[in-house]
C-alpha cells in the first residue's frame, strides 16, 4: 500500500457502492470520511433525497439540496438504472470491484431484479451487503411503508419526547435515520473485521426500528425491571437529576439536587433561597416529592442571571451545567472553534463556500484532512465508466440513449 498523504486514511483502498437514500446515506458518508472510496449510485433522474430541503437560497432544485450535500460529501457520483438489463450488467461489473454495498430498497426488491445477496456473493464472495430498512428483512411488518416519523413513533422514541400535558413529539431532524446510519457504519466495520478472519463477506440486515429502540436506555430498562412506563417530563430529566430552566438570555441545563447544600448556599448569598434553607429540604425523598416547588424557586433565581454566568460559576463549583445553545451559539462556540470542528467546503456552483460540521474525533493520521462537496448528478460517469470499467465513448452514448445510465 502507498504511504502518501492520500493513502493515510483508515479505510483507504476500500470501495463502497452507495445505493442508499436518506435512510442511510449518512452511513456511507461516515465511511467516506474515514477514507473509503464511495460511489453514490443514483437513478438517471437522481436520488430522491435531492428533493429534501433546506435548499440553498431557499430555491428548490436537485442540485441545491443542503440535506443531500451534507450527507454525500467525499463521495463520487454516477447514474445507473438497475432495472435496465444493460444497467444491471454494469452494476455487476462494479460489484466485482466493490467491498461494501449500502442499500435501502424495500425488502425483496433486489431479489426481483435478480441481484440479491445470494447472486451478488457469487459474483464477489468477499462482498459485504448492508440493507437498512424500516423494519428489517423478516417479520410481519417488513412490507409496511416507513419514514423517519414512522420509525420514531413505532420505535418508541416519540412516546417519551415532549410535554406530559401534550401529544408526543418527534425528535428534531432525521434522528431515527442518523441512528440507523451509525449502527450500519459500525456493522460495516465489524463485517470487515470478520472478513479479515474468514475471507468471506456477509449480508447485514439492519432494522431502523430496532436501532431506535436500542437507544431508549432508561425507557426499556425501567420497564423490564420496574414495570414502569416513563412519562414525558417536560424540561425535567426522567430521573429528575437534570432540568432546563429559563435565564435572562436563554436556558440553562442544571442539576437541582446535586450538592444540594452548596447550591442553596449560593442562592442564599443572593437572598433568593426563600424557604429552601429549611432543614426539611435536606431530606432527599422530601425534595423529590416537592420538586415543583423547588423548580419554582430555582426559576426565579435563574431568571436573574445570564446563561454565561451560571454556566461558568456552576462549572467552577463542580456542577455539570451547560447553556442550551442555539445553532447560532454553536457556530460561535469557543470550544468548537478551538478544535476546528467546522470546515468550509467550496461550492463553485453556489459561487461561495458552505460551512459543514467536521469529524467529531481527532487523530494525527488515518482520517481525511478535508471535505469534498457532494457530487452533482452523474458527475463521475465518465471517469468511472470510461477510465475504470473501460467502456468506450460510444458505449456511454448508447447507454444514455437506452436509459441505462
Amino acid at each position: 500500500m502507498q504511504h502518501n498523504k492520500e493513502m493515510e486514511n483508515l479505510l483507504s483502498g476500500l470501495m463502497v457502492l452507495d445505493l442508499a437514500d436518506e435512510k442511510a446515506s449518512f452511513c456511507s458518508k461516515l465511511l467516506a470520511d474515514m477514507g473509503a472510496s464511495v460511489i453514490k449510485v443514483e437513478k438517471p433522474a437522481g436520488d430522491s433525497s435531492r428533493k429534501i430541503g433546506p435548499f440553498w437560497k431557499n430555491l428548490p432544485h436537485p442540485e441545491r439540496s443542503l440535506f443531500f450535500s451534507y450527507n454525500n460529501t467525499n463521495k463520487r457520483g454516477i447514474t445507473l438504472n438497475l432495472e435496465h438489463s444493460a444497467g444491471k450488467k454494469i452494476f455487476l461489473k462494479l460489484v466485482q470491484k466493490a467491498d461494501v454495498i449500502v442499500e435501502t430498497f424495500p425488502p425483496g426488491y433486489l431479489k426481483e431484479l435478480d441481484i440479491d445477496f445470494e447472486v451478488l456473493r457469487k459474483v464477489n464472495p468477499r462482498l459485504i451487503l448492508v440493507s437498512v430498512t424500516g423494519f428489517g428483512q423478516s417479520g410481519p411488518r417488513i412490507n409496511y411503508k416507513t419514514c423517519d416519523l414512522v420509525v420514531s413513533a413505532y420505535g418508541g422514541q416519540m412516546y417519551v419526547c415532549g410535554s406530559h400535558d401534550s401529544s408526543p413529539l418527534k425528535a428534531f431532524g432525521e434522528q431515527s435515520y442518523y441512528t440507523s446510519s451509525l449502527y450500519a457504519a459500525i456493522g460495516v466495520l465489524l463485517g470487515l473485521r470478520k472478513r479479515s478472519l474468514t475471507g468471506r463477506g456477509e449480508h447485514i440486515d439492519l432494522s431502523a426500528q430496532e436501532a431506535v429502540v436500542s437507544t431508549l436506555e432508561h425507557v426499556m430498562v425501567r420497564f423490564f425491571y420496574e414495570h414502569v412506563i416513563p412519562k414525558r417530563t417536560n424540561t425535567v430529566y426522567w430521573n429528575r437529576s437534570f432540568c432546563i430552566l429559563p435565564c435572562k438570555d436563554g436556558h440553562i441545563l442544571m442539576t437541582p439536587f446535586q450538592h444540594w447544600e452548596s447550591l442553596i448556599g449560593w442562592l442564599a448569598t443572593e437572598n433568593m433561597a426563600e424557604d429552601l434553607e429549611d432543614k426539611r429540604w435536606l431530606n432527599q425523598d422530601y425534595r423529590l416529592s416537592h420538586l415543583d416547588h423547588i423548580i419554582e424557586v430555582l426559576q426565579r433565581w435563574t431568571r436573574s442571571h445570564t446563561t454565561r454566568e451560571l454556566f461558568h460559576l456552576g462549572q467552577l463549583m463542580g456542577f455539570p451545567w451547560a447553556p442550551v445553545q442555539s445553532p447560532k451559539d454553536i457556530l460561535k462556540c469557543p470550544q468548537l472553534k478551538a478544535r476546528r470542528f467546522f470546515i468550509d467546503v467550496d461550492h463553485a456552483e453556489f459561487g461561495t463556500s458552505v460551512r459543514y460540521p467536521y469529524l467529531p474525533y481527532k487523530s494525527s493520521r488515518f482520517f481525511r484532512k478535508q471535505i469534498k462537496r457532494a457530487p452533482s448528478r452523474g458527475q463521475d460517469n465518465h471517469q468511472i465508466y470510461r477510465e475504470e470499467l473501460g467502456l468506450s465513448e460510444k458505449d456511454l452514448e448508447e447507454l444514455v440513449s437506452m436509459g441505462a445510465i
